[in-house]
């Protein structure tokens, strides 16, 4: 994916029109949740967030905190549905004058998990982008259902505006095929799309942009393994700002171990335990997906709570633990040698963000590649981007927040700006 214009500058790279709509919502719709934000792209400053969560039962709960002054808002009860959840948020923002009904609004952005091949940049919706998206359902059960839903429902809410959509998986579309195909059957890949599609494209994207920068150079300039370490966690190996490879799969549960998944296992482990361990499909995927990863292994799958336990002398949490860096190591290394150089190696998410014993294990004996930590660096906590390496390391090794929502907001913000709210759909830019 190309970089995008700053949010303060036209695509012409002009400034834009004072007057000129300047906000978006963005919004990530779970199964049974919303999350939004809502930005201003003047100064890509906030100015509300919150989270609706437990849709559809009768202790739903909506969390609304206006960042343009007043306290949070909390409400408790029923709400019903995702549509139900949507006017809800509206009211919240109307509350605040910060309603859907604004002329500030320039559109909605809607993260969307899976855009399959078709989909390599964000995209204006419409009902074959609708289309598009609901026929990948199959390799995103979980995720591209409700997406959908929160879409539709904001094109109910506001149909003049332009809802765009912005994919996990796009990032990762420049992979060569490579990378990107399984050593399986051709045809039998082809007739039901399986190859390596990635996930978490926003925050790569987002991640390894801001290294470079950090490293005060252009991301042309720079390869980088980043390492997006949260309860779900992958890897990246990113050449001159584009990915050519990444750790998830078909589907998020390839790759690193995480808070409940396992990462990569060998396939067979599959056919053994539905034959001699007679479980049905459904309760391996709930095995793999749900009761796998450090939950699996020590009972825990919270960093902070696992690290205590190490420190207390716990050997399961321990053993969890090393399991879960000798995994990532292994990345280090692979992605290494894939881009041949590595300018930074980047940790971001919950647990890259705020654990420095992960941070200080992963490269521990990765000195000879150049990767080399420093204690008092790596022990400092804060929300900017920051180095933790020696001055003088032949590798950055950076810590950088990740924001996938003002990833989203600039990425729909540019379009919206380039098109003018009319952006092709499944034009050749797309396909």
């Amino acid at each position: 994916m190309s970089s995008h214009p700053s949010p303060t500058t036209a695509a012409s790279g002009g400034p834009r029109p004072a007057t000129r709509a300047s906000r978006v919502l963005v919004l990530n719709s779970g199964s049974s949740s919303v999350k939004y934000q809502l930005l201003d792209m003047r100064d890509s400053s906030r100015l509300a967030v919150g989270l609706v969560e437990r849709i559809g039962e009768e202790t739903s709960r909506l969390k609304h905190t206006p960042l343009t002054g007043g306290r949070s808002r909390e409400q408790i009860g029923p709400i019903a549905d995702h549509g139900a959840a949507l006017k809800a948020v509206a009211a919240e923002l109307a509350a605040d004058g910060l309603g859907l009904d604004s002329a500030e609004l320039a559109a909605i952005g809607h993260r969307v998990v899976h855009g399959g091949q078709r989909f390599t940049e964000p995209t204006v919706v419409d009902d074959a982008v609708l289309a598009e998206i609901e026929r990948l359902i199959p390799v995103a059960p979980l995720h591209n259902p409700a997406n959908l839903t929160g879409i539709r429902t904001a094109m109910a809410l506001r149909p003049d505006l332009p809802q765009v959509a912005v994919f996990d998986t796009a990032f990762h579309t420049t992979m060569p095929e490579s990378a990107a195909r399984y050593a399986i059957d051709v045809r039998t890949a082809d007739e039901h799309r399986i190859r390596r599609y990635g996930f978490h494209g926003t925050s790569h994207a987002y991640v390894s942009r801001e290294t470079a920068r950090l490293l005060g150079k252009a991301p042309e300039d720079v390869n980088v393994i980043v390492l997006h370490l949260g309860n779900g966690a992958s890897a990246s190996a990113v050449r001159g700002g584009r990915c050519v490879d990444t750790s998830m799969g078909l589907t998020p549960l390839e790759g690193l171990v995480m808070g409940t998944r396992s990462g990569d296992v060998d396939p067979a482990v599959i056919f053994h335990l539905q034959r001699v361990g007679g479980m049905s499909t459904d309760e391996i995927d709930t095995l793999l997906n749900k009761r796998s990863g450090l939950i699996g292994l020590c009972g825990d799958n919270d960093m902070r709570e696992i690290r205590r336990r190490v420190d207390e002398g716990d050997e399961q949490a321990r053993l969890a633990f090393d399991i879960y860096i000798h995994r990532l190591k292994k990345y280090i290394g692979a992605y290494y040698a894939v881009l041949g150089r590595v300018d930074a190696v980047a940790f971001t998410a919950g647990v890259g963000e705020n654990a420095a014993p992960v941070r200080e294990a992963a490269v521990a004996g990765l000195e000879q590649l150049g990767l080399v930590v420093d204690g008092d660096l790596n022990a400092v906590r804060g929300g900017e981007p920051r180095l933790i390496s020696p001055r003088d390391a032949r590798v950055a090794v950076a810590v950088v927040p990740t924001d996938e929502e003002l990833e989203i907001a600039t990425q729909t913000y540019a379009l919206v700006g380039e098109s003018g709210g009319s952006g092709a759909g499944l034009g050749e830019g797309n396909a």
